[in-house]
C-alpha cells in the first residue's frame, strides 16, 4: 500500500521522532510506513489521519492488484 505519509509530515515541519512519540510508536515504525515495508493497523491509521486533520485515504492509497 502507497502513502503519503513523509509528504504530510514534511509539510507540517514534523520529525519522525516526534510523530512517534504522538502515536505511540516507535521511529522505526514511522520510517517503516513511509518506506512502505509496513502497513499500519487500523488503530494507528486512524490516529495518523486524525493528527493530520485528513481522512485515512488522504495518507493511504490502496491499490488492488
Amino acid at each position: 500500500m502507497k502513502n503519503r505519509l513523509e509528504e504530510l509530515r514534511k509539510e507540517r515541519g514534523v520529525k519522525q521522532e516526534d510523530l512517534a512519540a504522538a502515536m505511540e510508536v516507535s521511529r522505526q515504525t514511522i520510517s517503516s510506513l513511509e518506506n512502505g515495508r509496513y502497513n499500519p493497523s487500523i488503530i494507528l491509521a486512524f490516529k495518523l489521519a486524525r493528527y493530520f486533520d485528513v481522512s485515512i485515504e488522504d495518507i493511504f492509497i490502496y491499490e488492488e492488484m
